[in-house]
């Protein structure tokens, strides 16, 4: 398989001869206005432009998986740019059915036993935050990617480390994981998606694994660096198991 960060949670996905794209937030640097009640106010979203063209990340794809509707994970320029018959899965019929009304034809809601072209893919539970937040949070998922030829793949989507994500680990011993690590909050309610402790959590239950950590320094809301997280994994000695890619970057396995 072969792992191309892209920017924020948006990775371009090539496994058992197939290419996904997940999680696409297409838009030019300083689009959308900020998330309100967070920090960098004065900072328009996305905070960075992509490291390529929307036309090489969406050149061949095969399928758009994504996890849930918030605009870093589905976003305008993702719904123009995509061709409207291209295959797409959801995580619930209402995320679908709003998929559908912006044009798409091919819309599937995932499930914990789908199979596309031969490869496996199962629907997680996540959950966006803790406590209160959750109500606003909403609904999120994670998919686990599965086919005879490839290491089993866990791509966890926004949530923070409780059972859920053990008991995925537990069930489908997964050698990769990719993790929304940004530690991403509002100035109440905590954590969003996994900050550094959650990620080391996930290296605890999954010590084998190769964790690579996306959802850094791309909206207004982060509050997690990647220098940050680099000198944390590196005090832990855990580096060569938990990678901190650069928007760009790709990783084969």
């Amino acid at each position: 398989m072969n792992i191309h960060q892209i920017r924020n949670v948006t990775i371009v996905l090539e496994y058992a001869g197939k290419k996904f794209l997940i999680d696409p937030m297409l838009a030019k640097k300083g689009t959308y206005p900020p998330f309100p009640n967070s920090p960098r106010q004065d900072q328009n979203n996305p905070l960075v432009n992509l490291p390529t063209s929307i036309n090489n990340i969406i050149n061949g794809i095969d399928a758009v998986i994504v996890t849930h509707l918030h605009y870093d994970h589905w976003d305008e320029a993702a719904i123009k740019a995509l061709p409207k018959d291209i295959k797409l899965f959801s995580q619930n019929e209402d995320d679908a059915t709003e998929i559908r009304n912006a044009g798409f034809q091919n819309v599937e809601v995932l499930q914990e036993d789908t199979v596309f072209e031969g490869i496996q893919l199962i629907k997680t539970k996540g959950e966006h935050g803790r406590g209160e937040i959750l109500k606003l949070a909403g609904l999120v998922c994670g998919v686990v990617f599965k086919h005879s030829e490839e290491k089993t793949l866990y791509v966890a989507g926004d949530t923070v480390w409780y059972n859920a994500v053990q008991e995925v680990i537990n069930t489908h011993k997964p050698e990769i994981i990719v993790v929304n690590a940004g530690d991403n909050q509002f100035f109440e309610g905590g954590s969003l998606v996994m900050n550094k402790d959650d990620v080391y959590e996930v290296y605890k239950s999954a010590p084998n694994a190769k964790i690579i950590t996306v959802h850094m320094e791309a909206v207004n809301h982060w509050a997690l660096s990647r220098e940050e997280l680099k000198s944390f994994i590196n005090e832990k000695g855990i580096e060569a198991n938990v990678l901190v890619p650069n928007d760009g970057e790709s990783y084969s396995f």
